[in-house]
């Protein structure tokens, strides 16, 4: 409520920031937060839905995979869609409101190919004639700061472009403000690869771990009795899944030798 409390006509970072912290420290976050959001996105008042709309875009920027998945279901997309919709609230919302929620859905057909939910539900607004042309995305247009972010983030390691980063943002020039948009694109990419790859080394280590674990209680019954077929032909299954995840540890190995407890597992 109060990140989008529509009588302060600016936007109240300090509130917006503690409620990505709470989409990311709730394990119901992300399953929980886009429904409250569709709610303040489709308010009669224009102020609530401008501020819920920026809400939305720091939790894309901020809140993670859990929940990029909400937002790409048809169920959140649904809800976008009632706000652009004439059979919905189309016919009294706000032409601001309308413009950015279309600018919203746009912008996520380019930073997330991969959703075919969303490319297919922009679709069906163009079809529609709802979206008549795709927008402009502003390329002044600020993205929202980064909130809470994993520790030895890019913002903080990488001081250099922190402080070119600041200059910018602190300048009048509009061709200045548009270097800083790319920058901070650059730098989220950059941050969510480097998350990519911290998750699939965990995944690794998580699945050479259980094959192990479950190859070890195999052999342990084999020194006992013999095995049956069935737990040959896995611990045999095991045994090449194992030998495929190996050079995969290596890589993985050779990707984290600046970071001792990764290294380490």
């Amino acid at each position: 409520d109060k990140a989008t409390d529509p009588s302060t006509p600016e936007e109240n970072w300090e509130c917006i920031q503690r409620f990505c912290d709470q989409v990311n420290t709730d394990i119901e976050g992300p399953s929980l937060a886009p429904r409250l959001l569709a709610h303040k996105i489709q308010s009669p008042q224009e102020m609530e839905a401008l501020h819920a709309l920026t809400v939305l875009e720091t939790c894309v920027n901020n809140c993670g995979e859990r929940f990029h998945n909400e937002i790409a279901k048809f169920r959140f997309l649904n809800e976008l869609i009632k706000v652009l919709s004439p059979k919905y609230y189309g016919t009294w919302s706000s032409e601001k409101v309308k413009s950015r929620v279309t600018e919203v859905i746009f912008s996520w057909t380019v930073w997330f190919p991969q959703e075919v939910k969303i490319r297919d539900a922009y679709q069906m607004l163009k079809k529609q004639g709802i979206v008549k042309e795709d927008p402009k995305l502003p390329e002044d247009k600020i993205l929202p700061p980064p909130s809470p972010r994993p520790q030895n983030s890019i913002f903080d390691t990488d001081e250099e472009k922190s402080k070119l980063l600041a200059r910018l943002l602190k300048s009048n020039h509009s061709e200045d403000l548009q270097a800083a948009n790319r920058l901070i694109k650059s730098m989220i990419k950059e941050e969510q690869e480097k998350s990519a790859k911290v998750s699939r080394r965990v995944n690794t280590i998580g699945e050479v771990s259980e094959n192990v674990k479950r190859m070890d209680e195999l052999l342990e019954n084999y020194k006992r009795q013999e095995l049956s077929k069935s737990d040959q032909e896995t611990l045999q299954t095991l045994l090449q899944r194992c030998e495929k995840l190996r050079p995969l540890l290596f890589r993985l190995a050779s990707e984290t030798v600046d970071d001792d407890e990764a290294l380490g597992k």
